[in-house]
This record gives structure tokens, C-alpha cells and sequence, in this order.
């Protein structure tokens, strides 16, 4: 991989007998967005912390921009910013003065009203942090971690707590941040983020790399579905021949449901079945498969062998 920014080789953490992550192996190139997905105890939070040098691995070896995070975590820190997933805003400070106060500490500080405008807070400038809401809690920790304009950010859960229109906003800002060349790590519950963000991503199920790859590498992991209401009078054997497998038991109750690995092909013969006989194929739906089925089997079948 040119200009790795992250390499984990066979990251192992234990936290007494229990192993919660179990052989991890990670690459985040410079100006990428790489995702760290899985369910709650699959390993990412304590993934993330051995990358910020809050905990040191069990076994395996971590290099965030060639260093050791444990080892040398002051010099990767000017370079980094953190969000972490609960939120730290609050006390008497109004969200102006704690983003100058985080600005005096920051040794590369960047422009605090853009911060705001930014993350849509400039409106709010003088109202206490503690009076934020949650929503605008996280988005003043946002503002917060990307102050100091870092060339790698962590984002764990960034969006929690926003409403629609925020949450646009903020998949906007993170767009910004990488096109401007911040490399980014995103953990995240909602997959549809990962979806519309990330370049590359990785699935964790109990401690392990279960699916890792891009998006396209990823979904091609599941079959596609083809989907349309039963034509009156048609029968199972009155389908075409396909590439696909019909699912008997939607049949039965009034729908064909074809999973295939050949979409565009098995459409383009349904369709023209139906033209020669003139039928209409209503609701007719043709889909590649989602993440969230990719995540969903994961957690159903764990990782390969």
C-alpha cells in the first residue's frame, strides 16, 4: 500500500483471560476513509484506543505514521484528532470559549469561527455548552477534534444523536476534511454512513476481520435480488431459465424472489419473457445486495475459515 498512515499486523488485546481483539490485521492509506464496523463487544472501541495510544497491545505490532502509539504517542498526537464516543462537552463554558480554550492547547490551531460555521454552531457561540442539546453536543466535539486541521482523524460514532439534516452535514464536513487530504478512521452503528463514506472498510465479528475490502469487493460477497409480484395465471415452471435460485416459500405466497449473482443477465431475460407474453411484472424491483446484509450474515455465519 503506498503511504500507509495505519498498519496493524496481528493486533491481540486481552483484558485479563478474556481476548477481545484476536489477530487484527489493518491498513488505513493517507487521504482515505477506512470503516471499522461491528456489533457492540466485536472489537472496534478497543481497537481504536490501541491506535490512540491509549492502551497497549497484547501482542502484534501498530504503527500510526511509522511510530508506536503507546511508545510515541506525544509525537503522533499534534498530528491526530479524536472524537470519541461519549460526548465530553458541558460545564460553564459557552461553546465559544471552550473552543478557544481547546484552541491554546492544540499546537497547530486553526481559525474557531470556521470551526463553528463548519459544524453549524456559530448561531450558538455564546450559549453554555452545558445547555446544548445532544445533537449539538456532538457536533461541538466535532468541532473540537478537528480544530487543530489533523492529518489523521479517529471518528467513533460521530453522528449518534443527530437529527437527518445534521447528519448530512457532517458527512459533508468529513467529505471536506478528506478531499482535502485528512486520512480518516470511522467507526460507526449506522451503515448506511459507511455506505455513502468510506473508501475501503473492515467487518469485525468477536475479535477478528471477518469481511474487509471496498465496498463493491464487499457487497459482491451476497446475491443480488430480482423481485415482482406472481402474473396471473403463471406458475413457477412458466419462469425462464436463470442464473438465479427462486425462493419457493415467497412464491407460494404470491411473490418471485430470485437471488442471483448475474443481475443484469437474469433481467434482461425476464424481461423479455415477460414482453413475449405481454405481461405486466408489477412491483417489479431489482436490487444489489446492502451492507447491511453483508453485516447482518457476518454476525450470522462469524468469520471464514
Amino acid at each position: 500500500m503506498r503511504n500507509p498512515v495505519i498498519e496493524v499486523r496481528g493486533l491481540r488485546c486481552r483484558y485479563g483471560p478474556f481476548e477481545a481483539v484476536r489477530g487484527v490485521d489493518l491498513d488505513v492509506a493517507q487521504g482515505e476513509l477506512f470503516a471499522l464496523l461491528g456489533t457492540n463487544g466485536a472489537g472496534k472501541t478497543t481497537t481504536l484506543e490501541v491506535l490512540e495510544g491509549l492502551r497497549a497491545p497484547s501482542a502484534g505490532t501498530v504503527r500510526v505514521f511509522g511510530l508506536r502509539p503507546d511508545a510515541d504517542r506525544a509525537r503522533i498526537r499534534p498530528r491526530t484528532g479524536v472524537l470519541l464516543q461519549d460526548s465530553g462537552a458541558g460545564g460553564a463554558l459557552t461553546v465559544l470559549e471552550t473552543l478557544r480554550l481547546w484552541q491554546s492547547l492544540i499546537s497547530r490551531p486553526t481559525d474557531v469561527d470556521a470551526a463553528l460555521a463548519a459544524v453549524g454552531l456559530d448561531h450558538r457561540a455564546d450559549v453554555r455548552a452545558s445547555a446544548l442539546s445532544g445533537g449539538e453536543r456532538r457536533r461541538l466535539d466535532l468541532a473540537v477534534a478537528t480544530l487543530g486541521d489533523p492529518e489523521l482523524l479517529f471518528l467513533d460514532e460521530p453522528t449518534t444523536g443527530l437529527d437527518p439534516e445534521s447528519r448530512r452535514r457532517t458527512w459533508g464536513l468529513v467529505r471536506d476534511l478528506v478531499a482535502r487530504g485528512t486520512t480518516v478512521l470511522l467507526t460507526t452503528h449506522h451503515l448506511e454512513e459507511a455506505e455513502h463514506l468510506a473508501h475501503r472498510l473492515a467487518i469485525l465479528h468477536e475479535g477478528q476481520v471477518a469481511v474487509s475490502g471496498t465496498l463493491v469487493d464487499v457487497l459482491d460477497r451476497e446475491a443480488s435480488r430480482i423481485a415482482f409480484v406472481v402474473p396471473p395465471g403463471v406458475t413457477a415452471v412458466d419462469l425462464p431459465t436463470l442464473v438465479g435460485t427462486l425462493d419457493p416459500d415467497a412464491f407460494a405466497a404470491g411473490r418471485v424472489e430470485i437471488r442471483t449473482r448475474a443481475l443484469q443477465d437474469d433481467l434482461a431475460v425476464l424481461l423479455g419473457w415477460a414482453a413475449a407474453r405481454d405481461l405486466q411484472l408489477a412491483r417489479l424491483r431489482a436490487t444489489h445486495a446492502s451492507l447491511t446484509e453483508v453485516f447482518h450474515n457476518v454476525q450470522d455465519k462469524g468469520v471464514p475459515a
